[in-house]
């Protein structure tokens, strides 16, 4: 996972909320964070992953280049959502020649979209354990591609260059890797909660077991007060954060936020409960908690309370050195909402 002068690239991530733009190289076996920069978006902007306003997103990263003083261009994008499918089948062992031959008609029999209308990927894991000799487990990606090439085409003319689209759960396990240590037989839940979208990556002995997305988020709280109050979506952000400015009854505000982070943590809780009686794994020792949602007071401790183990705030610079030429509080205060963009930034050019 080491970063040569040669594969220097930049993770980009793009919410629906905020982009976040961070680079990381190698300095002797150090790793160190060198740029890591993020900007909100106006409301709208982005819509369930779909890019609305070209112009205003482009500008925001336009702000992320200037801000950063990227001499890199060599970008990683992720993305995730209801036009991401992710699963993980088990075939007749082949070679990966044979199997990028048949991967359309395999994909088939698993992916909800035309194979025409999307790009597929695919990971072999190995032997398969479960349904007897000369079978293997295989990670299939399928991603729409009118999305792709929205997503591309936007990175691209903002003045970057797109090398690698990876998905969000696997930027997860990139951070995962490098920051937590590997324990065998232990399960541990990655779970980034964003604006829009929960992403779920389940990890076995460190190797992705389940993933999943559901279109829950932090957006919940902002829309519920809106809707609540007769408030702006800005004054709504405010209040969220704790700004008691707009006049409201702030009593009433922490009940609606109660609320909502009880319908969160719900959902997520759900993902794993679901996990649990599709695999026959009962056991998630811990579960490691990222994105906005996990800055949220009291969030940590009611989604501990729903799934019955340890949560633990994620640090994605935990074994990432911070350059001193950047704020080291502003990235440190923000690291559980840095996590997805980390893991971009951790990939290589041969991965």
């Amino acid at each position: 996972m080491f970063l040569s002068k040669k594969t220097q690239i930049v993770g980009l991530d793009i919410g629906s909320h905020t982009v976040k733009l961070t680079q990381i190289v190698e300095r002797g076996k150090d790793l160190v964070l060198t740029k890591y920069a993020s900007r909100e978006l106006d409301p709208e902007a982005i819509v369930d992953g779909t890019i609305m306003d070209r112009s205003q997103v482009a500008g925001v990263i336009g702000e992320l280049l200037a801000e950063a003083q990227l001499k890199v261009k060599d970008t990683v994008i992720g993305i995730s959502g209801n036009s991401v499918i992710i699963k993980r089948i088990t075939i007749p062992e082949m070679s990966e020649d044979e199997l990028s031959e048949s991967i359309n008609w395999e994909a088939e029999q698993y992916i909800p979209f035309a194979i025409d209308d999307v790009n597929l990927d695919f990971q072999i894991l190995g032997p398969s354990t479960k349904e007897g000799a000369n079978t293997m487990d295989v990670v299939l990606v399928a991603a729409k591609k009118d999305k792709i090439n929205d997503y591309l085409s936007l990175v691209t003319e903002s003045g970057l260059n797109p090398v690698i689209m990876d998905v969000d759960a696997f930027a997860l396990e990139n951070m995962f890797e490098v920051n937590y240590e590997i324990v065998p037989g232990r399960v541990d839940a990655l779970v980034n909660i964003g604006a829009s979208v929960t992403n779920i990556n389940i990890l076995k002995d460190g190797v992705s077991v389940f993933t999943r997305d559901s279109s829950v988020g932090g957006n919940l709280y902002t829309e519920s007060l809106q809707k609540e109050f007769g408030i702006s979506f800005a004054a709504a952000e405010s209040l969220k954060k704790g700004d008691d400015s707009s006049g409201v009854d702030t009593s009433q505000a922490q009940s609606i936020i109660s609320s909502v982070t009880e319908d969160i943590a719900a959902e997520a809780a759900r993902s794993i409960d679901f996990f649990r009686a599709t695999t026959g794994i009962e056991n998630v020792d811990r579960v490691i908690l990222s994105g906005g949602c996990a800055l949220m007071a009291g969030f940590t401790e009611r989604l501990a309370e729903r799934v019955g183990v340890e949560v633990e705030l994620a640090n994605p610079f935990r074994n990432i050195n911070i350059d001193a030429k950047l704020d080291s509080e502003m990235a440190q205060g923000s690291a559980p909402a840095a996590a997805v963009a980390v893991g971009l930034a951790l990939r290589r050019l041969r991965e």
